[in-house]
């Protein structure tokens, strides 16, 4: 999210949620879980499909968490293009701002070059700008004892932390209700509606988001990979107690990701669609952001070179790409 909207890092906190977030609390489901089943869902066949029984979640929950920690791991070595498109809410909303990014991995995370503006491309002089100072920074990424480093190292395995422990709370936040199996993007789904569990009590403020979510996520019913998850807002989330700022219930994050390289799952498309109150003024956000092209680079070494050869080329995205 931009800066002007820090204070909005519980919808952070739903991107996650609609990929790992809610995965977490699968393992868990048993005990949890709706104990009538779930209405019954007919195959292509016509024969009708089972809910899962209690060792199979387990197992395929198991399955399913250690595919998606791979897969977030797998996205810092990717290189992708995204393209970010805002625009206003209603019956017929207008395009606010249309950014395309050649997202690269920088050894902690990932950094973004602008491509296009509103349709326009970027000026190649503004585009080996940002490539050299991107150089920089990959060349001090590959000095560990530089105090840049350890400070954006430090932030970035913070990050990683706040993530797995949020997987962790999930394991009580929710309960599990298989609803059947569907297809999604020519691929066979099972199909899940987490709800929160009214005996979590949550032990810090992006535990306490947890319940005030639902989600509801599409596995891949061959893979155990996630293909779709849906968050939804269903009451006010207050920051700094209502003071800093509110999101109102009724927003919805929404999810997909697909296979890039076997085995290895990515992010496609992500939606975000939701209102608040940041102090007094009022905002609304309605964004979709698009990811492509996925090719895998590597680490910070490996990201030198690829920035490496586009300077010495000159040209916006090396032809080699």
């Amino acid at each position: 999210m931009s800066k002007r909207l820090l204070f909005l890092m519980p919808v952070y906190v739903l991107a996650l949620m609609g990929l790992t977030l809610c995965l977490g609390q699968l393992a868990a489901a048993p005990q949890h879980s709706d104990s009538k089943p779930a209405a019954r869902s007919a195959s292509q066949e016509g024969s009708p499909i089972l809910p899962p029984s209690d060792a199979e979640l387990r197992e395929r929950s198991k399955s399913l968490i250690a595919n998606q920690h791979r897969d977030d791991g797998a996205l810092d070595l990717y290189e992708r293009i995204e393209r970010q498109v805002s625009k206003t809410g209603g019956s017929n909303p207008r395009t606010l701002e249309d950014k395309t990014y050649l997202v690269l991995p920088n050894g902690m995370g990932s950094v973004k070059l602008l491509l296009r503006s509103d349709g326009k491309p970027i000026d190649p002089m503004e585009y080996q700008r940002q490539l050299a100072a991107l150089e920089d920074a990959l060349e001090l990424a590959l000095w560990p004892d530089d105090p840049k480093t350890k400070t954006a190292s430090a932030k970035h395995q913070k990050r990683m932390l706040d993530r797995a422990e949020l997987v962790d709370a999930a394991g009580e936040a929710y309960i599990v209700k298989w609803l059947g199996r569907e297809k999604w993007n020519a691929r066979d789904c099972d199909v899940f509606q987490l709800d929160p569990n009214p005996e979590f009590h949550p032990r810090s403020m992006l535990q306490e988001i947890l319940t005030h979510v639902t989600v509801k996520i599409w596995v891949d019913h061959a893979s155990d990979q996630l293909a779709r998850g849906e968050a939804h807002i269903t009451r006010d989330v207050s920051i700094g107690g209502g003071i800093l700022g509110k999101l109102y219930r009724g927003g919805v994050f929404s999810m997909e990701q697909t296979e890039v390289a076997a085995g290895v799952w990515l992010p496609t498309r992500y939606q975000y669609d939701f209102a608040g109150r940041k102090f007094l003024f009022p905002f609304e956000e309605h964004q979709v952001v698009e990811a492509s092209q996925y090719r895998k680079v590597g680490g910070a070494k490996e990201a030198l070179k690829e920035v490496q050869a586009d300077v010495a080329s000159g040209k916006v995205i090396g032809s080699s790409r």
